[in-house]
């Protein structure tokens, strides 16, 4: 799957990890687990508010978390593993659901799984099987057979912490949609809403920006938008230059050669502090002792905008945590009038020249300003996530393309 879906199908998905490290907390014991009595499965209504006359076709794909399998879902909730793949890929069996017409919604359940929820329009999407499992749509390549399907998806993990359910543009900007999730008491919270014109004010902001932004849309040749893609894969795919992100980084790595960049990863843990100097092309982080815990190499654009490379992040409690929050840094471009990070206060994003400029349209769009536009959006609470702890029922609904 694509390197830079924060959802990896395995027990708890890195966004959501990540989620609980920035906010200094860890995944529920069993007895408060215990406690929530999650259901097996949930209901998701899925609405159709697309103002478009094409059939849509929903697909729940995942890990089942109770043995690790993945596989997809019917529309009952029930779970099927694939079957065994191939060399070169083999058909996946047909998992899609019919969905509902515009103005209309569909009712399906979903279990225990960490997955996604693909929808597309007008046509079905094209899952093959290899041997390691499931392959993922590649948007950023012209030969996958899904290129010219307008389509989009929705990351979630229910366990017995309840539901998690974000919308993401990581890996691109697509079919506009929100997310919620309906708690005990009635309540509803809901994530992803574009502000009314903010489909369009997303495409217009790349196509204005100069430097090769515009390059990121794709387009079908009867005229259709398919998607904008992320810059990471807009490098990958030829259509933005790999140097885009230089100068703010040499400007980055300039300045903490003299200067100290001082990192609390931890939201309850204001003591926890490294500190980072550069040091040639390495950025060394000590502790408050003076040791030194871990080292980065300058990263180029395209770790910056992947959070990986050379700004890896393993899911442990040091490396991992610093390298989220200097990749927030630079995508939001806060480095360097912020020496103290995460910088939190999204009144300082996207201000330099030099940015993620992907992201910043994307967040200027949003109804609430919240977005996944980069792995690392939820680093200082900016992310497009929902969670309840006891979930009555998730929620997608397709929004309309203005």
């Amino acid at each position: 799957m694509s390197r830079r879906v924060p959802t990896r199908f395995g027990t708890l998905p890195v966004w959501v990890s990540a989620l609980l490290l920035a906010l200094g907390m860890t995944a529920l014991a069993p007895e408060a687990s215990a406690r929530s009595a999650v259901p097996n499965t949930i209901p998701l209504k899925f609405t159709n508010n697309s103002g478009r006359g094409d059939q849509i076709y929903i697909y729940t794909l995942g890990t089942l978390l109770s043995t690790g399998q993945q596989g997809w879902v019917d529309a009952a909730g029930t779970f099927h593993a694939w079957p065994a793949g191939g060399n070169p890929p083999t058909p996946a069996p047909d998992a899609s659901i019919a969905g509902p017409a515009s103005g209309q919604s569909l009712t399906i359940r979903i279990p225990k799984i960490s997955g996604r929820v693909y929808f597309s329009y007008g046509q079905k999407l094209d899952f093959r099987l290899t041997t390691g499992g499931l392959v993922q749509p590649a948007v950023q390549n012209p030969s996958d057979p899904n290129h010219n399907i307008l389509f989009n998806w929705s990351e979630f993990t229910l366990d017995d912490s309840g539901l998690y359910i974000n919308s993401t543009q990581v890996d691109m900007f697509s079919a506009p949609y929100a997310v919620g999730v309906q708690g005990a008491d009635g309540t509803v919270k809901s994530a992803g809403h574009l502000k009314p014109g903010g489909y369009r004010g997303v495409l217009n902001a790349l196509r204005a920006q100069p430097g090769g932004w515009a390059g990121l849309i794709q387009t079908r040749s009867d005229g259709t938008v398919l998607r904008a893609l992320a810059p990471g894969h807009g490098i990958e795919a030829g259509a933005l230059s790999g140097t885009v992100m230089d100068d703010y980084i040499n400007r980055v790595w300039q300045k903490y050669t003299s200067s100290t960049l001082t990192v609390t990863p931890f939201a309850d843990q204001p003591n926890t502090k490294y500190y980072g100097r550069v040091s040639g092309d390495v950025m060394n982080f000590t502790n408050g002792s003076g040791a030194v815990v871990t080292s980065f190499q300058k990263p180029d654009s395209d770790s910056v905008f992947g959070c990986y490379k050379r700004l890896d992040a393993p899911n442990d409690q040091v490396r991992g945590p610093i390298s989220r929050t200097l990749c927030a840094g630079f995508n939001r471009s806060t480095l360097l009038t912020n020496p103290n990070q995460p910088d939190t206060s999204d009144a300082g994003f996207y201000t330099d020249a030099v940015t993620n400029h992907y992201a910043r349209a994307i967040h200027a769009q949003m109804a609430d300003g919240k977005a996944y536009a980069f792995a690392f959006d939820d680093v200082g609470q900016h992310e497009s996530l929902v969670h309840d702890g006891n979930p009555q029922q998730a929620s997608i609904t397709l929004e309309t393309f203005d």
